[in-house]
């Protein structure tokens, strides 16, 4: 049974649920339910323990009103890659009347959301000695798009956390380039109860009033960067990475430069000195940058979920 699934008495449209345990050395999925438009696949687990799910979308992406809500739970020893198959597309609006917009269940203290808004909550619970690897391709905002997306993570302790959450400017090729209408994440990590990062990204498009100076468009305000990334790091399993990613950091001279930089990093710690985390954000002149800064500053996770699982999480 998922610890938080009393959050979800039944499955709703849009509604899923994983529960990871692990037994014999191996790791099983003992509960992988979803509802339209949400899609859990999970292929044949790896040699390593490590269960692989990937949370796909009917048609490719998400339309205004749609409502997605998942509960995980790993339990003590478990590991879980949580991926994505493409970007997760956001579309302004849906052709015709969708299932997922007729339950809304989402609720969130002082968030106010629209129906034209897509909303999607995960829940994760990480047990003692588990792992949760969430590293899914990043969020696109089509064109007047608003999402909003809430991320909580209960861990324990001795649990690993690897949470990667990262957003486009849109379809430059067709020249969209931050013309969404609001994006919306917060990503809230709970150590034993007791919260230790709370972290908030917030990108609205408002009417620019042509007499003021002072407003400017989200594109003039976020120019000349295509790609932003927030990347979470706490626990044993991810102690190395935090290690070599805080050296690489030292080692970094601050000076004036000419022209911006086609990709920026900061680290900051997290919770105590014994908890170890840090939180990282890349800003990036192209998604491919940020990519293969990720694929690289993230390859040690191999020695935890395998190398060929590994490569599954950075097409």
């Amino acid at each position: 049974m998922i610890a938080s699934s009393s959050n979800i008495s039944k499955i709703h449209a849009g509604a899923g649920r994983i529960a990871l345990s692990f037994h014999g050395g191996k790791a099983w999925l003992s509960e992988l339910s979803a509802t339209y438009p949400l899609k859990l696949l999970s292929p044949r687990l790896s040699d390593n323990g490590v269960a692989i799910v990937y949370a796909l979308t009917y048609g490719g992406g998400l339309v205004g009103g749609d409502c997605i809500r998942l509960a995980v739970n790993i339990e003590s020893d478990a590991k879980l890659l949580l991926l994505s198959q493409g970007s997760t597309k956001v579309f302004k609006n849906r052709i015709q009347q969708r299932l997922a917009s007729v339950q809304r269940t989402f609720d969130h203290p002082s968030l106010k959301v629209q129906d034209t808004t897509t909303l999607q909550k995960m829940d994760f619970t990480i047990s003692s000695k588990a792992a949760l690897f969430l590293l899914p391709d990043p969020v696109t905002c089509f064109r007047s798009a608003s999402y909003t997306q809430i991320q909580t993570f209960h861990v324990s302790k001795d649990a690993s956390l690897a949470v990667l959450d990262w957003v486009t400017s849109g379809r430059k090729s067709i020249g969209e380039d931050w013309v969404l209408s609001r994006y919306y994440s917060v990503n809230e990590v709970m150590i034993a109860g007791r919260r230790v990062a709370k972290d908030v990204m917030l990108l609205e498009n408002n009417e620019i009033d042509s007499d003021s100076r002072l407003n400017r468009s989200l594109k003039e305000k976020l120019s000349p960067y295509s790609c932003y990334a927030t990347l979470i790091l706490r626990g044993p399993m991810v102690e190395e990475t935090i290690t070599q990613i805080t050296t690489r950091y030292e080692g970094i001279s601050v000076m004036q430069r000419r022209a911006p930089e086609d990709l920026l990093w900061s680290l900051s710690p997290i919770g105590s000195d014994k908890e170890h985390g840090v939180i990282i954000r890349v800003a990036g002149k192209e998604t491919e940058i940020v990519k293969n800064w990720l694929k690289e500053s993230l390859m040690s996770l191999e020695q935890h979920i395998g190398v060929d699982t590994y490569r599954r999480a950075f097409v």
